[in-house]
């Protein structure tokens, strides 16, 4: 059992580790779940079972390693969660591999090649171009992270994306290896 004073500062604790480390969990999750409901649901039983841990007498040295820890735990388990299902059991289920997923599929590869781009980018853009069009962050939040002003952010960010897209349209043109003198 927990003692008042005991549970405050676990309460405190996860408080602090919780404003300073979500947003960056988030990412890290939805990177490699791919969906926005999903990552958000394993950063929340991160700090579920962050705070079992505690309650139980758990000592943490370093939240930021011990919160990440758990989140890669969740993630391994999220993706054996789904499990490979035969083409046979999707047929019967009235899969049609034929109808238009292709462009979804061509959507996808174009934006990880965008992505892929960003460290492209001068210096100046790349956090700024990351935080609102892979991050989804909104201008405001965006200003407060770095500390300009909403105007200087969003003139960043527009001024990326100019860029980003002359890169993109770059990288269609040419080819992304070299071939051998």
């Amino acid at each position: 059992m927990m003692t008042t004073v005991e549970e405050n500062t676990n309460k405190t604790l996860l408080t602090d580790a919780h404003s300073e480390y979500e947003k960056g969990l988030s990412s890290y999750a939805y990177f490699k779940v791919h969906d926005r409901a999903s990552s958000g649901d394993l950063v929340q039983d991160t700090f579920i079972k962050t705070w079992s841990y505690l309650v139980r007498g758990g000592k943490i040295d370093t939240m930021k390693a011990f919160l990440y820890h758990i989140l890669n735990n969740l993630i391994v388990d999220d993706y054996r969660k789904h499990k490979a299902v035969s083409l046979d059991v999707l047929l019967e289920k009235g899969f049609d591999p034929s109808s238009g997923d292709s462009e979804r599929l061509i959507d996808m590869w174009d934006g990880k090649r965008a992505t892929g781009l960003i460290a492209q980018l001068p210096v100046s853009y790349q956090k700024v171009v990351r935080m609102r069009y892979v991050q989804d962050l909104t201008l405001s939040e965006m200003a407060i992270l770095t500390g300009k002003s909403k105007n200087t952010v969003a003139v960043q960010a527009h001024r990326g994306l100019r860029k980003l897209k002359l890169l993109y349209a770059r990288s269609l043109v040419t080819p992304s290896f070299s071939l051998p003198l």
